[in-house]
């Protein structure tokens, strides 16, 4: 929403004939201009075409339901930022928690009550407008430091809580993959392993503005996809063209012993369990800063004392040999798993690219890896 004189359009998907007439009344009535779908297919079409600024969706509808139609919106860009607030009859705390997990932002009970409607329809509107301004001034905030000097690295010995180590090797002056750090509270930790395109975008600018994105972006507030998709909208504003990142990103919390990751486009991550075998998780995702809407998904993974990941650029799989595509090369990750297992952390980063570099030519691109421990 750019101009606050603009109509402002709100899409209803629900299935009842009396139920959108009367949403649609009492929208209509305040000067929204109302969008309506019987079903969860011709809502989703008109989501694309119209780009509503909030969508009112019934959860009981005949073959694609509430809960359906809402996880194809979240999973397409160009719907995946559009408020969903969802219509429902249930009063259930099951049903509410699974909408909220799936992407609504709030719910309402039939039957309606035309001024809760109304409210509940100004304050997610006025939320997604703040949001938008903030992203608008995050951008802003960074183009003027987009010519800073490059940032320090943070190394293992300045935050011992985070309980890590690093191999970097950039074959360039400024390389374009880089990585970040950052102890949240005395038990959460965060960690980005990052590979820009190209090698024509200054580290000192990538670098500097991932690190002011990240502070001001992890937060309670925020789940760890929201914060890479708030990173995402401000770097589709800076990036130049055809510019884009990949990423994963890692929110380690050693006291709930849950770790959330999130993947953008970027190689699977290792994880070595203290108990159990080795295992690659990868996830789907758009790289960031291409699309202004991209998709990421998360997955959590539940973990013990003792257990190690490995997160990493493609420039340790892509060696010349293997004709520069990672993806060749990850069978090749379990079976050193074991050899890695035992290794002291202070060297477990290097360790696993000194086990590459002995099977295969020396690479030729950039190189980030961080061993973790929980």
């Amino acid at each position: 929403m750019d101009n606050s004189s603009d109509v402002i359009s709100i899409l209803i998907i629900d299935d009842t004939p009396v139920n959108l007439k009367l949403l649609e009344m009492t929208l209509q009535r305040e000067g929204y201009k109302v969008l309506s779908a019987a079903n969860g297919p011709e809502g989703r079409r008109l989501a694309i075409e119209e780009s509503p600024q909030l969508i009112l969706l019934d959860i009981h509808m005949p073959g694609e339901d509430g809960f359906e139609t809402i996880s194809r919106l979240k999973e397409n860009q160009q719907t995946t930022s559009i408020p969903v607030l969802f219509l429902t009859a249930s009063d259930e705390t099951e049903s509410k928690i699974k909408g909220f997990d799936l992407g609504a932002v709030d719910y309402i009970v039939k039957p309606f009550q035309p001024m809760e409607v109304l409210a509940r329809v100004r304050l997610h509107l006025k939320l997604s407008m703040a949001t938008n301004l903030l992203i608008r001034d995050q951008t802003k905030k960074l183009r003027q430091i987009s010519d800073a000097q490059s940032a320090m690295l943070v190394q293992p010995e300045e935050l011992p809580a985070a309980n890590f180590s690093v191999h970097f090797s950039s074959l360039q002056e400024a390389g374009g993959d880089f990585y970040e750090v950052m102890q949240v509270s005395e038990n959460i930790s965060v960690y980005l392993v990052a590979d820009v395109s190209g090698h024509d975008i200054g580290t000192s600018f990538l670098t500097s503005s991932m690190k002011a994105l990240l502070k001001q972006n992890v937060s309670p507030m925020y789940k760890p996809v929201e914060t890479i998709s708030m990173i995402n909208n401000v770097l589709y504003e800076i990036l130049p063209a055809a510019k884009y990142l990949t990423l994963s990103y890692l929110h380690l919390n050693r006291k709930t012993k849950k770790l959330n990751l999130v993947s953008a486009a970027h190689p699977p991550i290792m994880h070595i369990p203290s108990q159990g075998e080795a295992r690659l998780v990868d996830l789907p995702g758009d790289p960031v800063g291409i699309f202004k809407n991209a998709y990421f998904a998360q997955h959590e993974i539940k973990v013990s004392k003792g257990d190690r990941f490995f997160v990493y650029s493609d420039g340790l799989l892509e060696r010349p040999d293997l004709g520069k595509v990672w993806t060749a090369a990850t069978h090749e990750l379990l079976p050193l798993a074991e050899k890695l297992r035992s290794v002291p952390l202070k060297e477990a980063a290097k360790r696993l690219n000194d086990l590459f570099d002995e099977r295969h030519a020396p690479p030729d691109d950039d190189i980030v890896i961080l061993a973790i421990d929980v």
